[in-house]
């Protein structure tokens, strides 16, 4: 999954507008424009598409987590250079402030149900011998899982 892909699925799930993801850019230390999040919403193939860095991603997932879950007092978060589905996964179960049976409750709605030891497998360190990559498919059906429980679609 790419992130653009990600952030239009994220955009439909949540209803944002254009004016709402510049702020959440905005609370991540991000500065962009409408014309800027509208060709990152595009599809691939479309005219004036603009890949979305990884950089300027984990700006907008740290924004996110902002919005969801306030600003934490003097301490700025630092956003990656480079990000794994891993990190996209940890950021997002941050910003919603998910319980694992939460996040297996959003997997099993999407048809995609896993273990528990498999899903904290997702959330070690990646020097642990626990550690496992997080796949596409599975992050994938995770937001599946949240455009269920907050658009009521599949």
């Amino acid at each position: 999954m790419t992130n653009n892909d990600i952030l239009r699925r994220l955009r439909f799930s949540f209803d944002f507008s254009d004016t709402k993801m510049i702020e959440i850019f905005a609370l991540g230390s991000c500065k962009t424009n409408r014309a800027t999040v509208s060709a990152n919403l595009k599809k691939e193939e479309a005219d004036g598409y603009i890949i979305l860095s990884d950089y300027d991603f984990a700006k907008f997932l740290n924004g996110f987590i902002i919005l969801h879950r306030g600003k934490q007092e003097g301490k700025e978060p630092v956003a990656e250079k480079v990000l794994n589905n891993n990190i996209i996964f940890r950021k997002l179960n941050i910003a919603l402030n998910l319980r694992d049976e939460d996040i297996l409750q959003l997997l099993e709605s999407a048809e995609y149900p896993i273990s528990k030891h498999e899903l904290s497998a997702f959330f070690r360190k990646p020097d642990s011998s626990k550690y496992r990559e997080c796949k596409d498919q599975i992050l994938r059906y995770f937001l599946i899982g949240l455009q269920k429980k907050h658009k009521g679609v599949s």
